[in-house]
């Protein structure tokens, strides 16, 4: 009798042990799935359309519809392929794309004039996994200067290219092109001939507010930023530079650690501004620097950097997000329009100082 009491006790024991291990098991199995899913979802775009004198009370509820729906919309366009896997690279090329097509930026559309009444267009993109580049300049009559950049990046050994050999080799690999009429807005026009008139160059968002100007002074540089489902950051700018810029200048959009920088070791950046003064203080590669080296936030480093373009007499802003998905930007002008996208819901556009 008490052998088989103690058989029984025994099987039960065995029993509880065996349901506790598989639980156990169990539990260590879900973990690992779910700790998987979440880093596979962990993916965000942010964006800006330019940095400048940007006053609620020179914007008409019209016009802040206006900007809001399409910066919502690029937004939109970038979370998308984000969402279904697709790439950081991806990402921003197209929600530039979106911001190139609307003549509410200085890019592509609603890119400004230069001195003699020409567009010349400049654009980047960067890889944070590789450090791969591609970056145009001085172009005339590409429509989306951003697509040619990412071509450049892929298809050679370059890291940028200019004015007639950028274009003869965009060509060459479909880019799509347009006459210079497309370019033509006669807001941009008379925004040159207000500049000419005052004999200055005038930042893409900063031009004399009138009421017959009223929308030059919230014309933009155009920038995105994103992280894809891999960890993969990459970062893409966009320009017409600035109103009545003496023709043949460039500014930092192109200059790889200028005006666009990502690592995904550290953040993606881009900026946007009187371009020289982003040049000269390797505006988004310092903001890098600053994470990797000094161990500063993403918000701190940003915030480091302005101030230095400040302190120099430059005015602008920049976006960017780091490895871990954290948003943040910083500006020295009246407003920069911005906004981001992450994959926990977040979703914000803003205009003005907050």
């Amino acid at each position: 009798m008490k052998r088989i009491i103690f058989l029984s006790a025994l099987a039960i024991l065995l029993f509880t042990n065996c349901k506790n291990d598989q639980s156990q098991s169990q539990t260590t199995e879900n973990i690992s799935t779910l700790s998987k899913i979440s880093k596979e979802q962990h993916f965000a775009i942010v964006i800006h359309g330019g940095a400048g004198t940007i006053k609620k009370e020179n914007m008409t509820p019209e016009q802040e519809i206006a900007y809001r729906d399409k910066l919502q919309e690029a937004l939109n366009v970038g979370y998308k392929i984000l969402e279904e896997g697709g790439s950081s690279l991806d990402a921003v090329q197209k929600t530039i794309n979106v911001m190139e097509d609307s003549p509410l930026f200085n890019a592509g559309k609603g890119a400004v004039f230069n001195s003699l009444g020409k567009n010349e267009l400049d654009a980047s993109i960067m890889d944070g996994k590789t450090l791969n580049t591609g970056a145009i300049a001085g172009v005339k009559q590409i429509k989306n200067p951003i697509n040619a950049a990412r071509v450049v990046m892929d298809s050679t050994r370059h890291v940028m290219m200019a004015g007639k050999g950028a274009e003869d080799f965009a060509k060459l690999n479909g880019i799509e092109f347009v006459d210079d009429k497309y370019f033509h807005t006669e807001k941009r026009y008379n925004q040159l001939l207000k500049a000419q008139e005052r004999e200055k160059v005038t930042l893409d968002h900063s031009a004399m507010v009138t009421k017959e100007l009223i929308d030059d002074h919230k014309y933009g540089t155009v920038g995105a930023v994103a992280i894809d489902k891999s960890g993969n950051i990459a970062a893409a700018t966009s320009t017409g530079g600035m109103t009545n810029k003496k023709y043949g200048r460039v500014g930092d959009v192109p200059v790889i650690g200028a005006g666009t920088y990502a690592n995904n070791n550290t953040c993606g950046v881009s900026a946007t501004g009187t371009g020289e003064y982003f040049i000269r203080t390797v505006a988004t590669h310092e903001t890098s620097n600053l994470m990797r080296y000094k161990n500063l936030s993403l918000k701190e480093s940003l915030d480091n950097v302005i101030k230095q373009v400040g302190d120099l007499g430059g005015s602008g802003g920049m976006v960017g997000l780091d490895k871990d998905t954290n948003i943040a930007w910083s500006f020295n002008s009246a407003g920069m329009y911005r906004g981001y996208k992450k994959s926990n819901g977040e979703n914000v556009v803003q205009f003005y100082e907050e």
